[in-house]
């Protein structure tokens, strides 16, 4: 895996030195002898090449400089700038020389790519034990899913029974109401027609005379209430104290208080508890 990324960027750098080499020395080469504008390339690349060994070597302690960066940068930059003026000034093929003039900066590009995969790079048991947590948690979402989904249709299966149910009383109910009707139709039929009134009469007639049939329908829906029964109407005090002293007496010795408002009550009389303990102090 760390052959994915730092391949290409050895590759890359190893291009971009070559190729920045090779136009200093020709472009340098009309102007001064050749080895001052070979020291010239091999200084640029040497540069680069040095500032980059000094930053893989903090990378691998886990450190980091700023100021070994910029450098390695700005000989980046010094010698894309080398490629570019020399494409600029080449009279012949100048877009050429333009298009690789990015290799320099492409290569400082992927030595950073290869840092960060670096810096967040983690062993195989990390990650199987990361593919396993997401796998568990991908098992249990599934789990959840399908668990929804049972419910949610056993909830529509019992919604649906519920409601043919109603439906089918709602039916009966329509059609149980609809045979009432008739037969309470037929029924006030029988009893306002003229013949239905001369047979009750004429059967009703020898056994009591004079007496006209009438015959009520049945009474179909609520009845009404039955009216409470009256209650009795209270004792007077005299009456009250004659009923307990009775009672207290009907025994020797004399009844307590309680066994002569249980004997009281036991009778069928009716007075408040005040009453009879008032009534009770007057006798007593």
């Amino acid at each position: 895996m760390r052959a994915k990324t730092v391949l290409p960027a050895v590759a890359m750098t190893a291009v971009s030195m070559v190729l920045t080499l090779a136009v200093v020395v020709m472009w340098l080469g009309r102007a001064v002898p050749w080895p001052v504008a070979l020291v010239v390339g091999l200084g640029i690349d040497g540069g680069w090449l040095a500032t980059l060994a000094y930053e893989r070597r903090l990378a691998a302690q886990g450190d980091h400089s700023t100021p070994v960066t910029v450098v390695g940068w700005c000989f980046g930059l010094l010698a894309a700038g080398v490629l570019i003026a020399h494409a600029l000034t080449a009279g012949s093929s100048p877009g050429a020389w333009l298009a690789v003039a990015w290799l320099p900066i492409a290569a400082k590009a992927l030595w950073l790519v290869h840092g960060l995969w670096e810096r967040t790079a983690l062993t195989p048991a990390a990650l199987g034990a990361i593919r396993g947590i997401r796998q568990e948690a991908r098992d249990e979402a599934a789990v959840a899913r399908a668990r929804l989904r049972a419910e949610a249709s056993t909830e529509e299966t019992r919604l649906t029974a519920v409601t043919e149910a109603g439906a089918r009383v709602a039916r009966v109910q329509a059609k149980t109401a609809q045979t009432l009707s008739r037969a309470w139709s037929t029924l006030e039929c029988a009893r306002d027609g003229e013949d239905t009134g001369r047979a009750l009469t004429s059967v009703t007639r020898p056994v009591t005379p004079g007496v006209t049939a009438h015959w009520n329908l049945p009474v179909w829906g609520r009845s009404e209430p039955v009216p409470a029964l009256e209650s009795a109407p209270a004792l007077s005090d005299d009456a009250l104290d004659a009923v307990v002293d009775q009672i207290r007496h009907s025994e020797d010795p004399a009844l307590s208080y309680r066994e002569m408002a249980a004997r009281f009550r036991a009778t069928g009389h009716a007075a408040s508890e005040v009453r009879l303990r008032a009534a009770w102090k007057r006798v007593v």
